[in-house]
């Protein structure tokens, strides 16, 4: 079902407002890179941990936790990129931001995909990373405490991940995102089975009692990804199953995703369970 814009229209007025706050949140907040021991990918890995201002001073207070992934392909450090999400974080509200390595150097783009022995990466992103948050961090951890959200392929990550985990993550955001497994080229679809196409998965959201959170956006301009967007918008109308989809002015780039990144991340966290 598609909704209108206002969601997304407060969060204009209200970034500006917050604007002149952000650089003092941010000399408050704290980053850490957290080495995470995989059995999944057979080693260690990393995810970029940004604790909210006055984490440290209030040590019995929890907060939900955004898991965001990145664009693919990528290397063992693209996880340390996008540092506008930091501010976009920190102007949303109070929450912990947690962006997992999404790739290696000599697996560049695994598409978030489980593919055997030392490439599980949805069993990473999906199960390890939260799973030790959980255990090193003040999280509400349960799934009205979670959401995962991506750009790119990252986006395609969190919508598939999401929707296998639909018990662990009550919110989904895709940033032009695609909705089946591609090659690097993005142009070519891998063949793994009905798990990794979405399209296949809008029965799991119409069946499920528990209420999930999905949105989606992609820019007018992005004929990659743009056609997909609108078929699943259809898709989940045709079955019943709410949702927030938007089209904007612009293309595949980043531009897009940093003017948004605020309103859709404070759209997120509206789902989710507040500190406490």
């Amino acid at each position: 079902m598609r909704r209108g814009t206002l969601q997304i229209a407060a969060a204009g007025a209200a970034l500006l407002a917050a604007a002149a706050a952000t650089g003092a949140i941010l000399r408050s907040s704290r980053e850490v890179d957290d080495g995470i021991t995989s059995v999944a990918l057979a080693g260690q890995v990393h995810a970029r941990v940004i604790l909210p201002a006055g984490y440290d001073d209030h040590p019995a207070r929890r907060y939900p936790v955004v898991y965001f992934l990145h664009g693919l392909p990528g290397s063992s450090s693209s996880y340390q990129g996008n540092d506008w999400l930091v501010d976009a974080i920190a102007a949303a509200g109070p929450a912990i931001l947690v962006i997992p390595q999404g790739a290696r150097d000599s697996d560049s783009d695994p598409e978030y995909l489980d593919w055997g022995i030392g490439r599980d990466w949805a069993t990473y992103v999906g199960t390890e990373v939260p799973r030790y948050i959980d255990a090193h961090y003040r999280t509400i951890a349960s799934r009205r405490g979670r959401a995962l959200v991506g750009l790119s392929a990252g986006g395609y990550g969190a919508t598939v991940i999401g929707l296998n985990h639909v018990g662990r993550f009550s919110v989904i955001e895709s940033w032009s995102g695609y909705f089946h497994p591609t090659d690097p080229s993005g142009t070519r679809a891998l063949q793994r089975g009905p798990s990794t196409i979405v399209h296949t998965l809008v029965p799991v959201l119409r069946s499920d009692p528990r209420t999930t959170f999905l949105a989606f956006y992609v820019g007018r301009s992005d004929t990659r990804v743009r056609d997909e967007n609108v078929r699943l918008d259809r898709e989940l109308t045709a079955a019943h199953v709410p949702h927030l989809f938007e089209l904007y002015r612009g293309g595949h780039q980043t531009a897009l995703w940093q003017r948004h990144a605020t309103g859709w991340l404070r759209l997120a966290l509206r789902h989710l369970a507040p500190p406490s």
